[in-house]
């Protein structure tokens, strides 16, 4: 009997179409790495491999309190949203069914599902009462604004973690008159650790990447690296932006693949 069961593979020119759109997808970000080791001036115009921008970026002065900026309120704002998202996905799946489970679910995610610039819209209008109220423009507004949009991201992957673990080890341990917080700190703590650091992974990147919502919520001179790099190709178009680029893309790249590992499944 002939074998009729459907895979996608087996489909007339699905091999082509699957190489076309990887090369769509990936040819611009080739290109920004190779031209990142250009020797010219020019950002169209190859004239051999140096590593002349590499170097312009990492002694520019402007590019290096950057960096420190977007690693201080990435790291901060990453460490804050998987606190705050561990005490929502525990709170979410380690009680009973309640009524409103589902509103918090969406009030949870309900940055992923808003257009971004409302959501910088609607902080800056709150920020700048601050603003004015209290005369304070320091760099915790950067760093409260990212956290709000980074508690989705890390909720996500630390919830998922909560819902696949054996709920046995917790019922066993409970059953031996441990404490909830005995029980918490050595089992349900170290088994949902993977859930936590890829969270936090997560929340970390989306922050230093982040450009909207910064660009509306820093005060002057509170640059990070994207809103810095932003702000260069207003003016010109140097090849100094692809050099910072292909860093910024080597340590996302690092980053989402250490993600991956901690979340990937295990027999």
């Amino acid at each position: 009997m002939a074998d009729r069961t459907f895979e996608v593979r087996r489909l007339p020119g699905m091999a082509a179409i699957a190489i076309t759109c990887f090369v769509i997808l990936y040819a611009p970000i080739v290109t920004l790495v190779v031209y990142s080791f250009n020797a010219g001036s020019s950002v169209a115009l190859w004239e051999g491999v140096s590593l002349r921008w590499y170097q312009a970026a990492w002694e520019n002065i402007a590019v290096q309190e950057a960096a420190i900026r977007s690693l201080v309120v990435a790291a901060c704002a990453a460490g804050i949203g998987t606190v705050l998202a561990t005490l929502a996905a525990l709170g979410t799946t380690r009680t009973g069914p309640f009524p409103g489970r589902m509103t918090i679910y969406t009030l949870i995610n309900q940055p992923l599902m808003v257009p971004e610039i409302v959501t910088a819209v609607a902080l800056l209008i709150f920020f700048a009462m601050i603003k004015v109220a209290t005369g304070y423009t320091g760099l915790a507004y950067l760093i409260a604004a990212h956290a709000a949009f980074c508690v989705p991201f890390a909720y996500l992957p630390i919830r998922a973690r909560l819902e696949g673990m054996d709920l046995s080890l917790e019922r066993a341990a409970a059953d031996l008159y441990a404490t909830p917080f005995a029980t918490f700190r050595h089992i349900t703590l170290p088994l949902m650790a993977p859930g936590i650091v890829a969270g936090a992974m997560l929340a970390f990147v989306i922050s230093l990447d982040d450009v909207v919502i910064t660009e509306f919520v820093k005060s002057a001179g509170q640059d990070t690296l994207p809103t810095y790099m932003l702000g260069q190709l207003r003016r010109a178009i140097s090849p100094e932006v692809n050099a910072i680029s292909t860093a910024l893309l080597a340590l996302t790249v690092l980053l989402l693949t250490a993600f991956f590992f901690l979340n990937r499944k295990r027999n």
